[in-house]
């Protein structure tokens, strides 16, 4: 709806093709350029810092923290390795599972 009321406005320029026509191309733009920026604002920013809080949190973990996984489990983590970490979630219960599935910790170990 909007595209053919913006047709019918550059049609309705003067015939000669003067100085009024001379970018109307780029007034065009304008408003795609303007909706770019607010989904940026909106959508990507947001979403790409929580990211890198995710992998602070990741890389800050430790041996002795309370953590909490995507998938709800509370547990203490028992070992920390390069890609995975050993959750204690009860006596004589330890779960490997890989460090992006911690989605908290919930207290430190001090």
């Amino acid at each position: 709806m909007i595209s053919l009321i913006l047709l019918a406005q550059a049609q309705t320029g003067s015939p000669g093709g003067g100085a009024t026509s001379s970018g109307g191309g780029f007034n065009l733009f304008v408003p795609l350029i303007f909706f770019l920026i607010i989904f940026y604002f909106i959508l990507i920013r947001p979403q790409s810092q929580r990211q890198k809080q995710q992998q602070q949190l990741i890389h800050a973990l430790k041996t002795g923290d309370r953590v909490v996984t995507n998938s709800g489990i509370h547990g203490l983590i028992a070992n920390v390795k390069d890609s995975t970490v050993i959750v204690k979630v009860a006596d004589n219960v330890k779960i490997e599972m890989e460090k992006s599935a911690i989605a908290s910790v919930v207290k430190s170990a001090e």
